[in-house]
């Protein structure tokens, strides 16, 4: 195999209906700090560097629907974050404005949803 240029995902942008409330709540979840910020956009970055979080506000967005069934609106990605503690952070989840799904599929991952309907994984 030839070897090509080399590649670095350096974030994961999320649409949303409203970028700042919804970068807001990821703030709050995570503890990041906002390092960028537009009218329709902004971005947060974790503490020590890594990987960024950016939020986009998307006209027309389509709150995604988990479990999907026929016809809904399906999510396009979804965060894995672990934990140490599932029933300290599915609590620090709901306190920062996260719901907690209907369904889960897991005893150990607590899914919920974000304020714009993205659901997230929080797992030990």
């Amino acid at each position: 195999m030839a070897e090509g240029p080399r590649l670095t995902v350096s974030g994961t942008n999320i649409g949303a209906p409203d970028a700042r409330e919804l970068a807001d709540f990821y703030r709050r979840l995570l503890g990041w700090t906002v390092t960028a910020s537009e009218p329709d956009w902004v971005k947060l970055t974790p503490p020590g560097g890594g990987p960024s979080l950016s939020f986009q506000t998307e006209e027309g967005y389509a709150r995604p629907v988990w479990p999907a069934g026929s016809g809904d609106q399906q999510m396009m990605m979804h965060l894995e974050i672990q934990v140490d503690d599932l029933a300290a952070a599915t609590a620090h989840a709901l306190a920062a404005g996260a719901t907690l799904a209907g369904h889960q599929p897991q005893d150990d991952v607590r899914v919920c949803l974000d304020p714009a309907g993205h659901p997230f994984c929080l797992w030990i």
